[in-house]
């Protein structure tokens, strides 16, 4: 099956430029794509030094729908939103008074990547921190979501009116450009020891190094908290009150793992089952078997509410699958009304409206809400969201008027 490959370098045009990050592009890209993928064939997709947040987000989107494995290279500097205190990955025309507006949050990479099956996504990074995001990742450390594998660096804010080379990010371009590709954690660690002299004779702090189950402070490396692992329970009831499994959405039969299953599946014999509903999930929308996607996701979030209850980090995940499933199928209805629940129901668990996964929730129903065609049904979720927007404004100004805009045309309309 091809590959897909993804090439990002970016970094602010002007002053605020710590690292240097379309210079590596060349090197990357005389890599053979199928180097780059370690499959047979791949698609390379490029973007040196992309202007808007929306541009990079939709050759991301693109890149984590596509099948076969993915390959990220990441390139550029690292930013703080100082009033959510959220990493960005700074684009062209970031300056440190615009980041949350002109960078792109480094968050919506493990938001796009999460449905993937694990061991499907490989991103390596080679980033430069300004200083406050270098104070942040001392006791936060960055990830890409818990189903991806990410390597590489994130190195300190170099020393004034200095622009950083990629130096880990060349060294594991020349290592692929020998034509032969190893395992991305072998490749990741030739690529340290080329540039381990270049570290230790640089002043100030280390490098922060990334890699899966590396220790991060002495302790062992967490996944993101804004993720959660969710797995099966591990009682389940003989007899679930759930209907089974579509007969067109078959069991996964790849590895055997006793200890989790599906639910509705206790108490089966015959096979093995997959030990993640997600690559299930994720396999049907590629089949464009939007509805049996949605059915699966649907039974987990009944099964996370039975065991966690209402408002649990489980069946918030869900909610939020379904969501996302729904915009993938192209129902903006049935995706703006999952956004807009999740985000009643995180507001009503006691999130702030501030929380970045409140906000993330309402912006991404007003984007679907945009994309309704039926006037009624418009109205009905627009009136819901305007609700919304009065607690949860977001970051962009205007968005509360934007909405009473749109209703007031609506309102005309038969």
């Amino acid at each position: 099956m091809p590959g897909t490959v993804l090439l990002l370098a970016a970094s602010p045009v002007g002053r605020g430029c710590l690292v240097d990050a379309a210079s590596v592009l060349p090197v990357l890209a005389a890599v053979a794509p199928s180097v780059l993928s370690g499959t047979e064939t791949a698609n390379v997709v490029e973007l040196a030094d992309p202007l808007e947040p929306q541009a990079v987000l939709t050759r991301l989107r693109a890149a984590a729908t596509a099948p076969g494995p993915l390959t990220m290279f990441v390139t550029g500097q690292l930013q703080l939103d100082r009033r959510q205190r959220l990493p960005h990955l700074a684009l062209a025309r970031t300056t440190p008074a615009t980041v949350r507006y002109t960078a792109f949050p480094w968050r919506w990479v493990a938001d796009e990547l999460r449905l993937r099956p694990p061991g499907s996504t490989t991103v390596f990074v080679d980033l430069h921190a300004d200083a406050d995001t270098w104070d942040l990742l001392a006791g936060r450390p960055l990830t890409a979501g818990p189903s991806t594998e990410l390597y590489g660096r994130v190195a300190p804010p170099p020393s004034r009116r200095t622009v950083a080379q990629p130096a880990y990010m060349r060294a594991v371009a020349t290592l692929l450009r020998s034509g032969h590709r190893p395992s991305p954690a072998q490749l990741h660690q030739q690529a340290l020891t080329r540039i381990s002299g270049e570290e230790n004779a640089r002043p100030g702090a280390a490098d922060l190094v990334l890699a899966p189950g590396r220790a991060w402070a002495g302790q062992p490396w967490p996944p993101a908290p804004e993720f959660t692992t969710v797995t099966a329970p591990p009682h389940a009831p003989a007899h679930p009150p759930h209907p089974p499994v579509p007969p067109s959405v078959p069991p996964a039969q790849s590895v055997s793992v006793p200890s989790v299953q599906l639910p509705g599946q206790a108490g089966r014999r015959g096979g093995p089952v997959s030990p993640d509903p997600h690559e299930e999930i994720t396999a049907a929308v590629r089949d464009g078997r939007h509805d049996d996607a949605f059915a699966l996701a649907a039974r987990w979030e009944r099964e996370a509410l039975r065991t966690h209850g209402s408002g649990s980090e489980p069946v918030l995940h869900w909610m939020e699958v379904r969501a996302d499933l729904a915009m993938f199928a192209g129902d903006a209805e049935r995706s703006c009304r999952g956004w807009l629940a999740l985000a009643a129901n995180r507001l009503d668990a006691g999130q702030a409206p501030g929380a970045p996964e409140v906000e993330s929730a309402v912006d991404r129903a007003h984007h679907q809400w945009g994309r309704i065609d039926d006037p009624a049904r418009a109205r009905e979720l627009g009136a819901e969201l305007a609700r919304l927007r009065q607690r949860v404004p977001g970051r962009r100004e205007g968005a509360l008027d934007h909405v009473r805009r749109q209703l007031s045309q609506l309102q005309t309309q038969t």
